[in-house]
Order: structure tokens, then C-alpha cells, then sequence
């Protein structure tokens, strides 16, 4: 949670920072597969059925694989995985145009992956204020690293 909001905070991703969401349409390859965005890509990571890989590939939207998820065993080892699963599909994303700019261009505002879904773990509740928004970090954080090879 952010304590010290600024006028430019970007509190959750909709409207002009709807492109912030994982369900924006990019290309994100994962075990040699393309995907059509981080959700696709990512959901396909939590099961190694051919089947559900194939399911991940082909759908659209994101929002269908993701309720879809609800009904699969996740791998024995995802929870240590998920977090590096997640970073590496968003370092994909935003060294992409026009991602790559349009995250740069948010300068060093704080960035919140505000739900009204209860996800207190990659976001904000925006019902409770709660939550780790683990997702906004990972998306400051690679910011920080382009930033960071700008200058160099």
C-alpha cells in the first residue's frame, strides 16, 4: 500500500492505464509458445497439460483462460515459481513499443494494481485498501532497470 499518494499515482489499471494490465494484447513467448499477452502466457505456466497449454494459446479473451483456471491443479512447485513466472513474462512485455515508453514515461510515479476483486496479493483491494501489490512492484521495478540502461 502506498501511503504518500501523488496526484500522478496510477491507482489502478483502467482508463489511460488500461495498457498496465496483464490482459493488454502483446506477444509473450513461454517455453518456445507464443501467447497473445502476460494473463495467456502466464496462466498456461501454472499446468503442463498439453491440453491447457494449447487452451492458452488459442483463447481469447484473457478473461475466459483466467476463470478457466479456477477448474486446474496447479503444478506441485507453482507457488515458488509463480513470481519469477510473472517477472519474466512482464520484462517481455514492457521491452516492447509502446510499452517500453509508455512505462517510462510514467516517470517515478507509484504504480498500484487496484481490483475491486479482493486480489491482495498481486494488487490493492480498492474495497479494503489491502494488499501486497506485488504486480505494481514488479512493474516499478523494471522500470527502474530501463531507466537505469537509459542512462547508461
Amino acid at each position: 500500500m502506498n501511503f504518500f499518494q501523488t496526484e500522478n499515482d496510477i491507482l489502478e489499471f483502467q482508463g489511460e492505464y488500461r495498457w498496465l494490465s496483464n490482459f493488454e494484447p502483446c506477444l509473450i513467448i513461454l517455453d518456445n509458445i507464443t501467447y497473445k499477452s502476460v494473463e495467456h502466457a502466464y496462466m498456461s505456466a501454472r499446468n503442463d497439460s498439453p491440453e491447457w497449454k494449447m487452451f492458452c494459446q488459442k483463447t481469447q479473451p484473457p478473461g475466459k483462460i483466467k476463470i478457466a483456471s479456477k477448474s486446474i491443479t496447479d503444478k506441485d512447485n507453482w507457488k515458488t515459481l509463480k513470481l519469477s513466472v510473472m517477472a519474466y513474462c512482464l520484462q517481455q512485455k514492457f521491452s516492447q513499443e509502446p510499452f517500453k515508453t509508455k512505462l517510462l514515461n510514467t516517470g517515478d510515479c507509484y504504480i498500484q494494481e487496484g481490483n475491486n476483486w479482493g486480489d491482495t496479493f498481486w494488487g490493492v483491494c480498492l474495497k479494503t485498501n489491502k494488499g501486497e501489490n506485488k504486480l505494481g512492484h514488479m512493474i516499478m521495478n523494471i522500470r527502474l532497470d530501463l531507466q537505469n540502461n537509459e542512462n547508461t
